[in-house]
């Protein structure tokens, strides 16, 4: 899958995300510095991060031809963004809430927690997950709005 491909894939998930919402309000609460972003949502994120890929982007990154969508989802380094899209793409909730906590738990260095949450919601259930979508959406149309699954804040959640 291309980062492109990912790209419109990630178009058709709804920008709700109730489990990263709350890891983002604890990793904020945690900071001595919360910055204000530029995106409303994480889908919003991944969608203007993925729509400068060919380029240096906002983050000023190096150009390399061939790169896939894995390599993409492997290099984020943004605990959240990478929450959401298995969140979004309707990981089990008690995944997603396991490796909001995890992240929590993991440490200060962005690195550590993103590879935490990776580690527990690999780029193979992501991708498994984006397979089905594009097979539920022809290539000739956009994809329809999809909704995952409604997510609800679980007692055994401790993201505060």
């Amino acid at each position: 899958m291309t980062p492109k491909e990912l790209m419109l894939l990630i178009e058709s998930l709804s920008p709700s995300g109730p489990v990263t919402d709350s890891l983002t309000e604890a990793l904020a609460a945690r900071s001595k510095r919360p910055k204000k972003a530029w995106y409303r949502h994480q889908k919003e994120h991944w969608l203007g991060w993925l729509s400068e890929y060919d380029g240096p982007g906002a983050y000023d990154r190096k150009v390399y031809q061939g790169r896939t969508a894995d390599f993409v989802y492997n290099h984020i380094m943004c605990p959240p963004m990478i929450l959401w899209l298995g969140e979004g793409v309707g990981a089990p909730k008690a995944i997603v809430e396991e490796a909001a906590n995890a992240c929590l738990a993991a440490g200060r260095t962005l690195p550590r927690r993103c590879a935490t949450i990776r580690t527990i919601v690999p780029w193979s259930m992501i991708e498994e997950r984006l397979q089905a979508l594009r097979l539920d959406c022809p290539k000739t149309e956009k994809p329809s709005r999809a909704t995952p699954p409604k997510l609800l804040q679980s007692k055994s959640m401790n993201l505060r």
